[in-house]
């Protein structure tokens, strides 16, 4: 832990917080990566409980990655590899997030099908005037 100086204000403090070097930036780029890949296997075998336990677990991963890249980044030191793993990162959850919608948009429509609300008309009387329609 880094020794602040006596006379240290919180927003120094803050900033002289230890920064993530590459190895630090590796290892939260590998745990996003790995719940990245968790998700994905959970939406394929369709399990809601280990969705949400990877969801969790991914958005946490995410958020400490962003948190040390952003670090990192200011002090100019993050490698292009690795900066190239987190864009790749992040287009993988955009195609899962478009993945998830899409599946969610699916299960509202079948489930409007199955389940219409009460006020949906789908087959009725046709009303006072429908039957006028057809008079010569």
């Amino acid at each position: 832990m880094t020794r602040l100086p006596m006379t240290a204000t919180p927003l120094q403090s803050a900033a002289l917080q230890h920064c993530p070097d590459a190895t630090d930036l590796e290892r939260l780029l590998c745990a996003v990566e790995r719940d990245l890949n968790a998700l994905g296997e959970s939406l394929r075998q369709r399990d809601s409980e280990r969705i949400e336990r990877h969801a969790s677990g991914l958005r946490d991963a995410l958020a400490r990655a962003i948190d040390g890249f952003s670090h990192a980044s200011r002090a100019g030191q993050v490698p292009a590899a690795l900066r190239t793993r987190l864009v790749k990162a992040s287009g993988q959850v955009a195609v899962q997030r478009e993945s998830l919608l899409r599946a969610t948009i699916a299960l509202d429509s079948a489930m409007e099908v199955l389940l219409p609300r009460e006020d949906a008309v789908v087959y009725g009387s046709p009303g006072p005037l429908g039957t006028a329609w057809f008079r010569h």
